[in-house]
């Protein structure tokens, strides 16, 4: 706790400057880049859901806001969800799910926007010990379907780190 695991993932995102040396992605120097266009997505420990807003509104809402195109916005969310086993829950909205669904739904907005980096920020830490097995299983899942995307995973659980 307090080593600077959260300000690394904020210094990647472009969430703050970084103040010596260089960040790259594949050979790309990233220090001076918006957030917006370093293709990363955040998962924090909070699911930061909209709460009037359905499960699929939430999943397709940075692609919404980007104005993407509305069939690949459906064949995204439709394909996040599936690979989340979420799919039947998209009609519903974010107090009828538990903690582990809402978990799931934050990732799969991430998901959805097709990161080249996923910064997972002590995803886990508001769920409870079974839960917690559960969805570390998924997103280690996750990881082995999406072998092209680099992960960064910051918690302060020992058995969590070590899986």
């Amino acid at each position: 706790s307090g080593c600077g695991k959260s300000t690394l993932l904020r210094l990647i995102a472009g969430l703050e400057p970084i103040s010596d040396g260089d960040l790259a992605f594949d050979g790309t120097r990233m220090n001076d880049l918006a957030p917006s266009r370093r293709g990363i997505a955040m998962v924090f420990q909070s699911y930061a859901l909209y709460p009037h807003m359905k499960i699929y509104d939430n999943m397709a809402f940075g692609m919404t806001l980007a104005k993407s195109d509305p069939g690949e916005i459906r064949r995204r969310v439709q394909k996040a969800a599936e690979m989340l086993q979420i799919d039947h829950l998209l009609d519903r909205l974010p107090k009828q799910l538990s903690g582990g669904q809402r978990q799931r739904v934050a990732i799969g907005r991430a998901i959805v926007r097709d990161p080249r980096v996923f910064l997972f920020d002590e995803p886990l830490s508001n769920l409870d010990a079974a839960l917690r097995v559960q969805t570390r299983l998924e997103i280690a899942k996750l990881h082995h379907e999406m072998d092209n995307v680099t992960m960064i995973y910051v918690t302060h659980d020992q058995v969590e780190a070590m899986t």
